[in-house]
């Protein structure tokens, strides 16, 4: 499934551009694993819907992906050759090395279930949910990862596939991340909104891997595409994935919550700073950072003054593909519980904009022991 731009009809003369003086750069994320030959290509804000198609007529292999929301450009295959001949295309911004992405969920457990008491209780070690029973109606949560088992009891039916970018043919979660991320945000017994509606964008495959130009197609797809569910009282994204620091992804994140959209992100689980890692460092995304039970920052949890909020996310548990149960750890159970209380935030009437900074202002201070300097101490709460 691919999202194709229409086609504009210019006349001759503003299809032939102009020289450019210098190429365009060749960007390549610092410390990632790169994918060679695979590029992502951006171009100018100004460039026409025409200049794809101009600069794609020179590129053998045609585009594996076509982006028109998130910004004007594609992802393909290119030579040596070819490259360059984009390097000299005046209407290129800039060209990005595709690279690799992966899920952040990194440990299991046997058991354990104390996420959802902590952010509606001040003290800790309480079994405890309290919530307004409005629970997130009429509001959508939007899941950018490996799928979401849309038939699993714990979403009552609230589940809805809608597209998968990872070209394997088969709309399942076949890694099972997505669904234990989506039953955190809303499932009926897991979820801090229980009553919002979820939808599946698959973009990581049955190893819980993608590539950042699949990962920015799924983007700019909700992006554009968002809008055009029922969801009353507001919509938000969660995106518990992520990778080295890349200018594109930068890109597609900023047309997300420019869409009036909430994106909830995870902050990474390698110990860094937050502030090299996309989507997680992009200012407008409410990145999350991971607390265990013991009220401790989690060790793995990457840190920084990216990072907005702090949630649970050691031993979690949630829904897993089969009707079953999983306990897992990341920051990627640490975003959606975030994710989830964007959603129970605005059931009640709470506005998209400043959402971040009204989560930030309702969590609890100083509660977290462990924190690393310059990260905010700030453990989220439902306000019940």
């Amino acid at each position: 499934m691919r999202v194709s731009p229409l086609l504009a009809l210019l006349p001759l003369a503003m299809a032939v551009p102009s020289k450019r003086a210098s190429p365009a750069p060749v960007l390549v994320p610092r410390g990632a694993k790169v994918l060679e030959g695979k590029y992502i290509v951006k171009m100018k804000t100004e460039a026409q819907l025409s200049a794809v198609e101009s600069a794609l007529s020179g590129v053998s292999a045609g585009a594996d992906h076509r982006y028109s929301h998130s910004f004007t450009g594609f992802a393909a295959s290119l030579t040596p050759g070819e490259l360059e001949a984009l390097q000299n295309d005046p209407n290129v911004e800039f060209i990005e090395q595709d690279a690799t992405v992966s899920t952040k969920g990194i440990v299991t457990e046997n058991s354990a279930d104390w996420g959802l008491s902590r952010i509606s209780n001040k003290e800790p070690d309480t079994t405890k949910y309290s919530y307004d029973s409005s629970a997130g109606d009429g509001t959508c949560a939007f899941v950018i990862d490996t799928g979401i088992d849309v038939h699993h009891p714990e979403f009552e039916g609230r589940a809805k596939w809608l597209e998968n970018f990872v070209g394997d043919g088969q709309d399942a979660d076949l890694f099972g991340h997505g669904t234990h991320v989506s039953g955190i945000i809303a499932g009926k017994t897991f979820g801090v909104a229980k009553k919002a509606s979820l939808f599946a964008v698959k973009v990581l495959d049955a190893t819980g891997q993608g590539n950042n130009s699949v990962i920015i197609a799924g983007m700019d797809y909700v992006a554009k595409n968002a809008s055009s569910q029922h969801c009353p009282k507001g919509i938000v994204v969660n995106m518990s994935l992520g990778g080295i620091k890349t200018d594109a992804v930068n890109s597609a994140a900023v047309s997300i919550t420019n869409a009036g959209l909430f994106l909830a992100a995870a902050a990474g689980n390698d110990a860094l700073d937050a502030a090299d890692f996309s989507p997680a460092c992009v200012p407008s995304v409410c990145t999350v950072g991971a607390t265990d039970r013991n009220d401790s920052f989690a060790l793995y949890s990457n840190r920084g003054s990216a990072v907005d909020v702090l949630a649970p996310g050691t031993n979690i548990t949630s829904a897993w593909p089969g009707n079953l149960t999983k306990v897992m750890s990341g920051t990627s159970m640490a975003a959606p519980h975030v994710a989830g209380l964007g959603a129970y935030l605005l059931g009640l009437g709470q506005k998209i904009g400043g959402l971040c900074g009204t989560i930030s202002s309702s969590a609890l201070k100083g509660a977290i022991k462990d924190v690393p300097q310059s990260t905010v101490n700030l453990l989220v709460q439902n306000g019940v």
